[in-house]
């Protein structure tokens, strides 16, 4: 499973202090003792961690084996990431805001991460993603490919598993049956079939699909509570 740093709010300040590190590693430390060593618990820090507190949360976490740390920071900077990662021994993992082969060169030559997480509709589809697994290979790095999206991102990224020597672990979206014609064949024990039929394999109903069709909402403005500060 994978969750987020959880806590009483979000990270937004440059150094956290000891009460919201406190909470994420208790939080954590639940998870763990209620589910034990047989499930691996992996922690996002969705990029939206600053480098300060990402070092302080890290270490404080060791000892509760995450999975891995996935997006620290974000991979802007990647020498930052870098150093982050030589400071545990528990593996980085990025990518969803990483694109083409040149932005995972630069990843991979660096250390800055040990898993790789490609998002097939925003790297550069099937082919390019294929590419990135095979540089990717030659640093001994598994892919774990982004996917919380909908029925066509995960039966691209199921084909990319199925043929790729070092795939990880697929995330899976909540909306992956919605605008399909047919389902997809359901898990069992952790593993999904490829689907085999044309294409993706997949058959999107177009009637569903319409419905879906509105006007985009914007982002709304979030604020600090303390200071009224923005925050990104």
């Amino acid at each position: 499973m994978k969750v987020g740093p959880s806590a009483a709010r979000k990270a937004f300040k440059y150094t956290e202090g000891n009460k919201f590190v406190g909470e994420v590693v208790e939080r954590f430390a639940a998870l763990r003792e209620k589910h034990g060593d047989g499930v691996d618990i992996g922690i996002d820090f969705h990029g939206a961690v600053q480098p300060t507190t990402a070092s302080l949360l890290i270490k404080a976490l060791e000892p509760y084996n995450p999975w891995f740390h996935e997006e620290i920071i974000q991979a802007l900077n990647v020498d930052v990431m870098a150093a982050l990662a030589k400071k545990t021994h528990i593996p980085n993992a990025t990518g969803e805001r990483v694109f083409l082969k040149w932005g995972f060169r630069e990843i991979l030559e660096k250390g800055a991460a040990m898993i790789l997480q490609p998002d097939v509709n925003y790297t550069g589809g099937i082919t390019e993603l294929k590419v990135i697994a095979g540089m990717a290979e030659a640093y001994y790095a598994p892919i774990a490919p982004h996917n919380p999206n909908g029925p066509c991102s995960l039966a691209a990224s199921l084909q990319i598993a199925a043929c790729i020597p070092n795939f990880m672990v697929l995330e899976r979206g909540d909306r992956e049956h919605e605008l399909l014609a047919e389902p997809l064949p359901p898990v069992r024990d952790g593993y999904r079939p490829i689907p085999t039929g044309p294409g993706l394999g997949i058959t999107i109903d177009e009637n569903k699909l319409m419905d879906e069709v509105g006007e985009p909402k914007e982002y709304g403005p979030q604020y600090d509570p303390d200071d009224g500060s923005v925050v990104d």
